[in-house]
């Protein structure tokens, strides 16, 4: 079977969007918060960060250049682990969060991805100064290992949750 390019892949669920809340049922979801610090400078410099994948490259997970910023519509195949033994995971940008005191983005999982759903990336600067760094997700596995490896599978994406929320951190300096 021929490798069909991620921009032609269809997303793994019907939920598009769902990481605005409520969560839908029929998945493990969570969220997860972290702040990281106060004031303007800090929020610009992290939201630039996250939105130029530059979070998920400090989280160990390549992006490839042909990405340069989240945008709705852009696929990008993540990859972990080292060299010809990393792993490569599609994933589309559903939307883009571009308000003055909220960044982030949405992706979905394409086919080929181990799970299927949603993982949204968010930066909020709250009226009392701080900046918090919230991710939103919700999913199931979606291929056989990752159905036969479920536990491992979750602790994997809460090592890469908490490597996520500790990139954004010294943003500002």
């Amino acid at each position: 079977m021929p490798h069909q390019p991620l921009e032609d892949r269809e997303l793994t669920y019907a939920e598009v969007g769902a990481t605005r809340g409520p969560l839908p049922g029929g998945y493990a979801t969570f969220v997860e918060r972290r702040v990281l610090g106060s004031g303007e400078e800090l929020f610009r410099a992290a939201a630039e960060r996250l939105l130029t994948w530059q979070m998920h490259r400090a989280a160990g997970i390549g992006v490839p250049a042909a990405a340069p910023r989240a945008v709705p519509g852009t696929s990008v195949a993540l990859r972990l682990g080292p060299g010809r033994l990393s792993l490569e995971f599609g994933c589309r940008v559903v939307y883009v969060i571009d308000e003055p005191r909220r960044q982030g983005f949405a992706y979905g999982t394409l086919p080929g991805h181990p799970e299927r759903g949603e993982e949204r990336f968010c930066l909020q600067w709250h009226d009392d100064d701080t900046v918090e760094f919230v991710i939103t997700a919700f999913s199931n596995p979606a291929l056989w290992w990752s159905k036969a490896a479920a536990p491992i599978s979750r602790r994997v994406q809460h090592v890469i949750t908490r490597r996520y929320l500790r990139a954004l951190e010294g943003s500002g300096s």
